[in-house]
């Protein structure tokens, strides 16, 4: 029986001791309010197509960049179905609500709760006090006097990588940016955050990292959920590839359990105890942390370098202007925090990069209490997301939107733009703890680099985006390394 047909001989059935005028007048009530209902959801325009029952699925898993711009065509606010009804907003004003103004009623949505199996209750997927217990924790580590130590620690495994490019470069042999980038990257955050050498398991942990987001990409956007401990072919390689990341983690905090105390975030985490309880972090919520800043911190870093090398590399202007800056600002030496501030060019790449390819292109929330937007009304339990990558990309807000230029980012082209219209790191209380080290990052290797070396894409082997958990290239950006002298092509 429909819920309509249920509804009518429930109300019926109420009404019998009514005489039938009374009855008919008493069921205009009723259905008056279900007409409004029905005109209120239908206030919000969705995309226009979409499959019996699947609804927006298949068109997200197929294409999800081009249903996304397909939205925003319809409106400021629409309505997907993607198992349930989401309400895609792509407006400043409503991202401020959401995430910074009325921040308190929304939570993480479902699509993070498909995370868990992956990363655990760590600072991505975690709520409330939790939440809040383990930012205090964490924040510490990621101060000014903690960034001067990691950018020694960048530049130092940045030079590294430049002088193992030198034989493919006499060679003329090309190199995988991406998997070069995800390898550097990798590297980093374990001698930056947790004080521990992964050079050695990263070839093994860069593929099981990408095979296990791949697959909880899959998830988060899969209408039917199984879980992961249904031995499924899709949930055993991801067992498979989730096994070779947590030997990885459990050896870096077995090795730290034996170590003196040290001043990075694994320590600082080993040591804080809770002001309340004074319990510190059982081994279980250390794997969940790490975890968590292993894949958070090295996937998007190497994501956002790789896409920025490859936009350089049809941008030959800026790219020289990057290297003439690098060497009259390194002269031959290699970056610290304190000359950051004049790296100006490669800190607009940075971003300019991150505008045209946002790491997280898209994330999620869920109303705890009714909120409204305008004239349209969000119901408690609702879910709403924020695509960056349309933000990033609005006419609204920026001339040329898809053409490459940092002068975006000048201070007096930010001034003119609406604040939340540029969200890469996300925005409020629950910006990406991580923001100030990934920037700080992607300036050093993008000036070390072009400071020794010109890259030059691939004839043949074309760039294409892959919508995983993060925005990635698909088959990786192969490029060309050509040797540059000191502020000369």
């Amino acid at each position: 029986m429909s819920v309509k047909g249920g509804f009518a001989m429930k109300l019926n059935a109420e009404l019998e001791h009514l005489a039938p005028p009374q009855r008919q007048r008493a069921w205009k009530a009723p259905l008056s309010f279900l007409a409004s209902i029905r005109g209120r959801r239908n206030e919000v325009p969705t995309t226009g197509g979409g499959w019996p029952l699947l609804g927006d699925l298949p068109a997200i898993r197929r294409d999800a960049l081009g249903l996304l711009s397909r939205a925003a065509r319809a409106g400021d606010i629409v309505r997907l179905r993607l198992g349930q009804d989401v309400y895609l907003l792509n407006h400043p004003d409503h991202v401020q609500r959401v995430l910074h103004d009325n921040h308190g009623n929304y939570r993480k949505n479902y699509f993070y709760a498909r995370m868990k199996p992956l990363v655990g209750e760590g600072l991505l997927t975690s709520e409330g006090g939790a939440w809040r217990r383990r930012r205090r924790l964490a924040q510490p580590a990621f101060h000014r006097e903690r960034l001067a130590a990691f950018a020694g620690i960048m530049a130092e495994h940045t030079a590294a990588m430049l002088d193992r490019w030198s034989v493919p470069a006499v060679r003329n042999e090309p190199l995988d940016v991406f998997a070069e980038m995800t390898r550097l990257t990798l590297t980093v955050v374990g001698h930056s955050l947790f004080g521990f050498d992964l050079l050695g398991q990263a070839d093994e942990a860069g593929p099981a990292a990408t095979e296990a987001l791949r697959i909880t990409n899959d998830r988060v956007f899969s209408l039917v959920y199984l879980p992961p401990s249904i031995p499924t072919p899709l949930n055993t390689r991801f067992a498979r590839s989730l096994r070779v990341l947590d030997r990885v983690v459990n050896e870096v905090i077995a090795a730290r359990r034996s170590e003196p105390k040290r001043p990075d975030l694994l320590g600082m985490l080993m040591e804080a105890r809770d002001v309340e309880t004074g319990e510190g972090l059982s081994d279980q919520e250390l794997r969940d942390e790490v975890m968590t800043m292993m894949l958070a911190g090295h996937e998007t870093t190497a994501n956002a370098l790789s896409w920025a090398f490859h936009l350089l590399s049809g941008a030959p202007s800026v790219d020289r202007r990057l290297h003439l800056e690098a060497g009259s600002v390194l002269d031959g030496g290699v970056p610290t925090l304190d000359v950051l501030p004049r790296l100006e060019t490669a800190s607009r790449v940075s971003q300019e990069a991150m505008r045209l390819y946002p790491p997280a292109w898209i994330f999620g929330r869920e109303a705890v209490a009714d909120d409204v937007f305008g004239a349209i009304q969000i119901r408690a339990g609702t879910a709403v997301m924020v695509s960056p990558w349309l933000l990033h990309r609005d006419p609204r807000w920026w001339d040329d939107p898809d053409r490459f230029d940092p002068d975006r980012f000048r201070p007096e082209a930010v001034k003119g733009r609406p604040r939340y219209a540029y969200v890469p790191f996300a925005a409020g209380p629950r910006m990406c703890i991580g923001n100030a080290f990934a920037l700080m990052e992607m300036q050093i290797v993008l000036a070390m680099v072009a400071s020794r070396y010109r890259l030059a894409l691939v004839p043949g082997r074309p760039v294409e985006v892959e919508t995983s958990v993060t925005l990635r290239p698909r088959r990786g950006i192969w490029m060309t390394a050509h040797p540059r002298e000191a502020h000369h092509d």
